[in-house]
């Protein structure tokens, strides 16, 4: 009898943690193809905190890029920031990152930190985070 108690509570237990953790961890959602960001087209980029950073490419395309965890180094040394896409970016399609698992924001101090989001902005919404940056790149 005592088994099958201590059978029924671990299965309780374990279903627990399971609707915990899929509680607790968002749905991604990728940006389509076409949105996706071009690495190569970056013409600028700004740290605005450890966890947020905003990125340019062309005149019209704009990404904010959240990540997982606290990346204290972005944007030292040179290159100060880099993109890296995930494992099937990179067979599919290696120069864009459109949000999936597996893709990073790196710098030369700084190991790769995971990508949590990314998401097109406005002007307006890019304006008011690059007032707020830390760390800066514009190319010309």
């Amino acid at each position: 009898m005592k088994s099958v108690i201590s059978a029924m509570l671990a299965i309780t237990l374990a279903m627990s943690a399971q609707a915990a953790l899929t509680q607790s961890t968002p749905a991604r959602k990728p940006l389509p193809d076409s949105d996706c960001l071009r690495i190569s087209q970056i013409n600028e980029w700004h740290v605005v905190n450890p966890r947020t950073v905003i990125a340019r490419t062309g005149p019209y395309k704009r990404y904010l890029v959240t990540l997982q965890a606290d990346c204290q180094k972005l944007g030292i040394g040179n290159p100060g920031l880099m993109f890296i896409g995930s494992l099937s970016d990179k067979a599919t399609q290696p120069d864009r990152i459109c949000g999936t698992v597996g893709e990073k924001v790196r710098s030369r101090y700084q190991p790769g930190c995971a990508i949590q989001s990314l998401s097109l902005i406005d002007e307006a919404t890019f304006a008011s985070y690059r007032a707020k940056a830390i760390k800066s790149s514009v190319r010309h």
